[in-house]
């Protein structure tokens, strides 16, 4: 609604704003370093994470048995249909923020701050889950080198039992979590360039390391291992059966976030236009081959029973006596530089997320503000890598994902639905890439994630619930007052 009588909270930002901010010509302006490869890079570095190497083992032995595979491809199926959606904006609207910019462009205000709110979920707290499960992994390595790790610095003070209940581990705090977190935060501090360079090598070795995995482990599945495939249902609604598969796939959905990553370097790319569409479908592309197929070698080399652990790829290769030297090196390396990348993207993600809300006036100007030669925004960075190494350092692993799937998926839900408002309020807008079979692939779209998020178990809801309270009390009291375009009125719209 632009209006100068609209309500506040429904007031948006127009296409030719967004343009000019991407151009630097209403406030600060980053550097554009970041070409196709670089991008696609990101996205899989991104990607490639705690859902492969940690959330895959939970899922099969708690939701899916053999079938992760086939959840992995359901959810590959959502990420896609929203992908599209995400193409249109991120070529239309190159601005950071990603769906937060899209929704204050279509739905206004405050459905935009809600799904600002909701990244925050999918960046701030992924970066502390994948830093956890690389702290799993570099202590089973340590331990087969046979060095030990204080037992009180080894991980978060409380963790989830059977029946989700918070228990006491014994232990202060997760020590190699955080250290990794402030590590990666340091990296961003250097510069996007330096951060850019240093991810692809890793990405790069990443996936070249995942392919040998899988043909090695292949040779030593056991196919029995697989039988049944789906699981019956053990009695409740998620436990296995076809009610499991579907809630595997929408916890499984937090596997994929990294790709909606590519869009908030929008203002880091060079001709985003052109490159952020074929970025992010080639990120999902190779991230869904390499999830399906190592899933399937990982499921085949134990009984999936046994995969609720932090290191489920490295307890597989044991339980199947592949010979481990290399091969087990192998696995460490890729958990633990190829994490590395993950906990990295995640922050960067997460700081253009503050930096388009401070822009915006709905959060405090600092953290908006681009400081020094490399132009990056420090203060954000800051904020950013300390709480999460606060939340990495005291907070469960099973916690963490199932909440951020619920936080993505919403977001996911709201540019399917945007797609279909600006197309009825601005049918004339430019868009370089267009959204096809437009209404049909926004509503299936937003349907495909509406039904995943209704799989996740109630208490993710109200976590969900709890923390858009949370978010709702800070925009009434500070970004409605301070949005830019309530404080410049209707002429600051475009």
């Amino acid at each position: 609604m632009t209006g100068a009588r609209g309500l506040a909270i429904l007031r948006r930002k127009s296409v030719a704003l967004c343009v000019a901010e991407s151009r630097g010509e209403r406030g600060p302006r980053l550097e554009r370093t970041l070409g196709f490869w670089s991008l696609t890079a990101f996205g899989v570095g991104s990607t490639i994470g705690a859902g492969i190497f940690s959330l895959t083992g939970e899922v099969a032995a708690h939701q899916t048995g053999p079938a992760v595979s086939l959840a992995f491809v359901l959810a590959s199926i959502t990420c896609f249909l929203a992908g599209l959606c995400y193409a249109e904006f991120a070529a239309m609207v190159p601005i950071s923020g990603s769906a937060y910019s899209y929704a204050y462009v279509t739905l206004g205000e405050l459905p935009a701050w809600v799904i600002g709110w909701s990244l925050v979920l999918e960046w701030l707290f992924s970066a502390s889950l994948v830093a956890i499960s690389w702290s799993g992994y570099a202590q089973a390595a340590l331990r087969d080198l046979g060095v030990g790790f204080p037992t009180l610095l080894s991980q978060a003070p409380f963790a989830l039992d059977a029946q989700r209940h918070l228990v006491a581990t014994g232990a202060w705090f997760d020590l190699p979590a955080v250290a990794l977190v402030l590590a990666c935060t340091a990296l961003m501090l250097a510069g996007t360039r330096t951060s850019a360079a240093v991810n692809a090598a890793i990405v790069l070795a990443k996936v070249l390391a995942l392919i040998v995995l899988v043909v090695v482990g292949a040779r030593y599945v056991h196919p029995g291992n697989w039988r049944p495939f789906i699981p019956e249902n053990a009695g409740g609604f998620g436990q296995f059966g076809w009610s499991g598969l579907a809630r595997g796939a929408g916890i499984l959905f937090f596997a994929y976030l990294g790709f909606d990553g590519v869009s908030t370097l929008a203002e880091d790319a060079r001709c985003p236009q052109r490159t952020l569409p074929w970025s992010l479908f080639a990120s999902l592309l190779v991230c869904t081959v390499l999830y399906v197929s190592v899933s399937i070698v990982t499921t085949g080399l134990a009984d999936y029973r046994s995969l609720a652990v932090a290191d489920p790829l490295y307890y597989a290769l044991s339980a199947a006596h592949v010979p481990l030297g290399s091969v087990k090196a192998l696995v460490s390396i890729v958990a633990l530089v190829g994490l590395v990348s993950v906990v990295l993207s995640s922050i960067f993600g997460q700081v253009r997320i503050f930096y388009s809300m401070a822009r915006d006036g709905l959060l405090p100007a600092a953290l908006g503000r681009v400081s020094g030669a490399r132009r990056t925004p420090a203060l954000g960075t800051l904020l950013t890598g300390s709480a999460a190494a606060l939340i990495a350092g005291v907070v469960p692993l099973g916690a963490l994902g199932e909440l951020i799937s619920l936080g993505t998926l919403l977001a996911f839900t709201l540019v399917c639905v945007g797609v279909l408002v600006l197309r009825r309020l601005d049918p004339g807008a430019r868009r370089p890439f267009r959204t096809p079979w437009v209404p049909l692939v926004p509503v299936l779209g937003a349907a495909s994630c509406v039904a995943l998020m209704l799989s996740l178990p109630a208490s993710t809801w109200l976590q969900l619930l709890a923390w858009s309270v949370l978010g709702l009390a800070l925009y009434a009291a500070y970004g409605r007052r301070h949005a830019r375009l309530a404080v410049a009125g209707p002429s600051a719209r475009g």
